[in-house]
């Protein structure tokens, strides 16, 4: 799994943030990150399939996301457990799965990816977005338009969108840039909030 995204794994589950979650996650892709297939300029290596890479898990994750977190509720959870869901990039959609059939309380995602219209119209419990204005995977047209259907469909969200970062700003932030590290810190301490209050409720 990433280091970045473990780091982020501990920040939610670290008391001194004020989150203090039980956080668990599961590695979508088999110990086959994408970073592997990546040059040290972050381009892809010779002969590198990305759709192929991003079908195969993508598939996986599909079967798996249910699987896996109806086995957390039956290893960790009590009847009256609440839970929140958060996705960054290709995590995304199992986000508004997990939101759309009950399985969470709460949800959201950074930087998301691979996002279909259903996604958003099967919304059943509330949606947090932190987004980067620079975002090739959910650019302006797309974000407005995730947002219209929410409104229209009366769904509880929220929205963060910060000027002048890209796209992996939430796991991927240059730290010797201060505006990006304030950044990937105020998404996660949103997203925290949002969560401390839905689950509240």
């Amino acid at each position: 799994m990433f280091t970045n995204a473990q780091l982020v794994m501990d920040s939610f589950a670290d008391t001194p943030l004020h989150a203090g979650y039980l956080t668990l996650g599961l590695d979508y892709f088999q110990n086959d990150p994408i970073f592997l297939h990546r040059d040290s300029n972050r381009q892809p290596k010779a002969g590198f399939d990305f759709d192929a890479w991003k079908d195969k898990y993508a598939a996986f994750a599909e079967k798996k996301v249910p699987e896996w977190t109806a086995e957390v509720k039956k290893m960790y959870g009590k009847a009256e457990s609440k839970y929140a869901c958060v996705g960054y990039c290709f995590g995304a959609p199992y986000v508004c799965n997990s939101l759309a059939d009950g399985t969470c309380q709460v949800g959201g995602f950074a930087h998301p990816a691979f996002l279909k219209d259903h996604h958003f119209r099967n919304l059943k419990a509330p949606l947090y977005l932190s987004c980067a204005e620079i975002d090739h995977t959910f650019g302006t047209e797309s974000r407005n338009k995730a947002v219209d259907m929410m409104i229209e469909d009366k769904k509880e969200y929220g929205l963060q969108l910060f000027h002048g970062v890209e796209h992996g700003f939430a796991l991927r932030a240059n730290l010797d840039v201060p505006y990006e590290g304030w950044c990937k810190e105020q998404s996660l301490k949103s997203l925290v909030a949002y969560f401390d209050y839905w689950l509240s409720q």
